[in-house]
């Protein structure tokens, strides 16, 4: 009875250590909730509609502007934008670095900058929106970079322009989009993830894991001390 008693006791104290600990682990961090992009009949040399989805991560304020920078490096020669209802938008067009050669002709510059402000609440917490774009021509190459940053209502501006590094995880990932390349064969398509899909983000399943074994870890301890200090008699 002692036993049982005090095993109680250890075992209450210890859930709430572990609840606390998994909370911790398997919360949402920024780099679980970024701004992302997707396309559809995203190719080198082709037009696609881009879609960047914007989540709000903030429990207590919204998110009232976006700005994209566009990739100088590679530039896209046209761009419209779609309506966003609450929303304004303005693009921003500046001399490319470097003349870049195109199926239209050589291009000297490009817009820069698409800048989507609210003119209502915004995104509120728990809410996302999208933002489309029609591009074209895509540049021949395998992953367009974009930049983004992400204003809240109180102030609080979220940067997502750290570009992806082999082997690494950004802390605040830039949206990146994966073109496909056609490939020899009747199962070839020009669809955004039939040739390269997109990588699955491992973070989750390892927060996952980590928490479980945390969570074993202190069942195992609370016995162990449990019996320690009240042998069975």
């Amino acid at each position: 009875m002692q036993f049982t008693k005090a095993f109680r006791r250890a075992g209450a104290t210890a859930v709430v250590a572990v609840v606390a600990g998994a909370m911790l682990l398997l919360a949402p961090g920024r780099a679980g909730a970024h701004v992302s992009v997707d396309a559809v009949d995203a190719v080198p040399g082709g037009n696609a509609k881009l879609t960047f989805r914007v989540p709000n991560e903030s429990a207590t304020a919204s998110t009232v502007k976006l700005e994209l920078i566009m990739p100088t490096a590679t530039p896209i020669a046209f761009i419209t934008l779609k309506a966003v209802p609450g929303w304004t938008a303005v693009t921003e067009r500046a001399p490319l670095p470097k003349p870049v050669d195109t199926p239209d002709g050589q291009l000297t510059e490009a817009v820069t900058k698409v800048t989507w402000t609210a003119t209502g609440d915004g995104i509120k917490a728990g809410y996302f929106e999208e933002f489309e774009l029609s591009a074209g021509p895509m540049p021949d190459v395998d992953i367009v970079v974009f930049k983004a940053l992400q204003t809240y209502s109180d102030g609080e501006v979220s940067r997502w322009i750290e570009e992806p590094t082999a082997g690494q995880e950004p802390a605040d990932p830039a949206p990146v989009l994966r073109l496909a390349r056609a490939t020899a064969g009747p199962t070839a398509s020009a669809g955004p993830a039939a040739s390269q899909p997109a990588a699955t983000n491992p973070v989750p399943a390892i927060m996952s894991t980590a928490a479980l074994t945390v969570a074993l870890a202190a069942l195992v301890m609370v016995v162990v001390l449990a019996r320690r200090r009240y042998p069975a008699q």
